[in-house]
């Protein structure tokens, strides 16, 4: 005993120097990441579990928590996670992407560690390489407010997180194989809600024996559902039979409140909803995700249903599912559902002033990047996408480790403003050099045939427009500069753009992605490089993690793990692990507490 308090207290005076978030809770999670044989729409596959479970489990943390991930990479590839919408201030080394993070080997393990500084909301992670997410391995993100936060809008009795996303039959492996070889991925077999096929509303559509979802309510009570799309490509209309959802959040805004009877959830948002169950429980209710923006009558299997029961329900649901909007393909409803979607600027978030306090249209634009969209094209005998031309070239060496250890041409600052149309495409690793502390407008240019959705790691942006045709200068005129949302993936509908804001005051690489993962494997994606020429005491950016895997030209500085995959006698050393961990970071807190 006095061994390990020994330990704990020479531990405490090593981890005294660190940032100071001691002061704040820790939530500790190991995870052991592995295949798992399961068959959601009724095909034996292999599929992406988190400690045997698909999907993986919901993350419950509160504001300015600090999250300690323990990942065991028990693929037999390298793995990295992502975490979608956590901005990691001052901190892109635990982005999880590979301009930021060497992938963790096959058996080893490698430990996330960030705090949720100043954010509120729903979110997710996932597995961020080579076509991963498309066999799982995702799950829920929940950050609560702090309990002296006001919140706008009346406790809840439930939180429930529901996860909607197109799948195909196919392991990701096999998905990977023909995207190399050319080809597209096809129409997906069906979409899962929370890991599960749908409900057999329709014997010639759902064969028998498929698991389906059920989520359990009470009559009279108001619940918070989360969805979140963490699909492969396809957008979806989400809808709950005979009720209406009251969105209140999205990815860490809260919204203006707005009752909708179905909402369409692109690749990669999340959502969150009051749902009052005020039905008469003569049965159960359909839960349904339908493929949004196609042909209807080719996508029909492409469509989730689960159901929800009430404790007093009066039987299963029966009949048919309730109407999508009118026309699948109608691009112009969809876009003014989401024109509708506002900020909530009287609505504190993380912190107790209200989120229309920051006028972001009172901040003049220092950078402005139009990044158009086409379809795949070849180049050099590959299938590629790309922006503006260029179709990004994953680094051997991540970008920012690059840069703090001075190894020169990892990458180049030459990405253009504009799209150069008589620029034949080319592979390239061209990154944007954004100015620290400016302000850039990002205009998102579909020319492609198909729905896109892209993401910004480290910020949210605000969604100031968005029309059909090309943008122009004259666009700027029909932003919205009062309550556009602040969020961090947006939509951009086929033979549209989307217009974003963005202040550049979080140092570090952040990647900017298409949501569909085909589209981002084959290079549609490109790294804002955000630098303070004035820090030279880590104060705007943490140091290299003590914990940093080393790859590429900087290999010689990793030391090497045996591989360890997981067996039952290794469980009980790393909880012992977290135990004398967490015992650490109490004391930890009680000394900065006490000086």
């Amino acid at each position: 005993m006095w061994r390990l308090l020994a330990l704990v207290v020479s531990a405490a005076a090593l981890a005294a120097p660190r940032p100071a978030m001691a002061g704040d809770p820790y939530a500790f999670f190991d995870w052991d990441v592995s295949y798992v044989t399961a068959a959601p729409l009724g095909v034996k596959q292999q599929v992406i579990g988190i400690n045997g479970k698909f999907p993986g489990p919901v993350v419950n943390i509160t504001t300015n928590w600090n999250v300690v991930v323990n990942v065991l990479n028990d693929l037999d590839e390298p793995l990295l996670i992502t975490w979608n919408g956590i901005q990691h201030r001052k901190n892109c080394w635990q982005d999880g992407v590979l301009g930021t993070n060497c992938p963790i080997p096959s058996g080893w393990n490698w430990t996330y560690e960030f705090q949720v500084k100043d954010q509120i909301g729903s979110f997710f992670y996932f597995p961020s390489t080579g076509l991963q997410r498309a066999a799982g391995g995702f799950g829920g993100i929940v950050v609560n407010n702090r309990g002296v936060i006001a919140v706008p809008f009346g406790r809840p009795d439930g939180d429930i997180t529901i996860l909607i996303g197109d799948w195909y039959n196919r392991n990701h492996t096999d998905l990977r194989k023909m995207l190399d070889e050319g080809k597209e991925l096809g129409m997906p077999d069906g979409v899962l809600i929370n890991g599960k096929g749908p409900y057999r509303y329709n014997d010639s559509l759902v064969p028998a024996g498929i698991e389906h979802e059920t989520i359990d309510v009470h009559p009279g009570r108001t619940y918070r559902i989360r969805v979140h799309n963490v699909g492969t490509s396809t957008s979806l209309n989400f809808r709950i039979q005979g009720h209406n959802m009251l969105l209140v959040e999205t990815e860490g805004s809260y919204t203006t409140q707005q009752n909708y009877t179905s909402l369409d959830v692109h690749v990669g948002q999340s959502y969150s909803f009051l749902l009052t169950t005020d039905q008469n429980a003569s049965s159960d209710y359909y839960v349904v995700a339908s493929a949004r923006i196609v042909n209807e009558s080719l996508w029909q299997r492409v469509t989730g249903v689960a159901v929800l029961r009430y404790s007093n329900s009066g039987g299963a649901a029966s009949g048919p599912l309730p109407d999508p909007p009118q026309d699948q393909y109608d691009k112009t409803l969809s876009m003014n559902q989401a024109r509708s979607v506002r900020w909530n600027l009287s609505a504190g978030a993380a912190r107790p002033n209200p989120q229309g306090s920051f006028r972001y249209s009172s901040i003049n634009v220092t950078q402005a990047y139009l990044l158009r969209s086409t379809e795949p094209v070849e180049i050099g005998g590959k299938l590629r996408a790309a922006l503006n031309g260029l179709s990004f070239s994953s680094p051997e060496t991540p970008l920012r480790l690059a840069d703090a250890y001075g190894v020169e041409g990892a990458y180049t600052l030459d990405f253009p403003e504009r799209p150069d149309p008589a620029a034949r495409p080319r592979v390239a690793r061209s990154v944007i050099n954004g100015t620290y502390r400016g302000f850039m407008e990002l205009i998102f240019q579909n020319n492609d045939t198909r729905m896109q959705s892209y993401h910004v790691d480290g910020y949210a942006v605000f969604v100031v427009g968005m029309d059909y045709g090309e943008w122009t200068e004259a666009s700027r005129g029909t932003y919205n500069k009062g309550d556009s949302v602040a969020r961090s993936t947006v939509q951009v509908y086929p033979g549209a753009w989307t217009a974003v804001l963005v202040s550049l005051d979080n140092v570090g690489f952040w990647n900017v992605r298409s949501q569909k993962l085909d589209s981002w494997y084959l290079g549609q994606e490109v790294y804002v490089r955000v630098v303070n020429p004035e820090d030279g005491a880590n104060k705007t950016e943490m140091a290299v993690p003590h914990n940093a895997l080393y790859c590429g030209q900087l290999h010689k500085y990793q030391k090497e793990q045996t591989p360890h995959h997981k067996t039952a006698a290794a469980v009980r050393p790393l909880a012992a692990q977290r135990q004398i961990v967490a015992l650490v970071m109490l004391v930890v807190g009680a000394l900065v507490f006490a000086s």
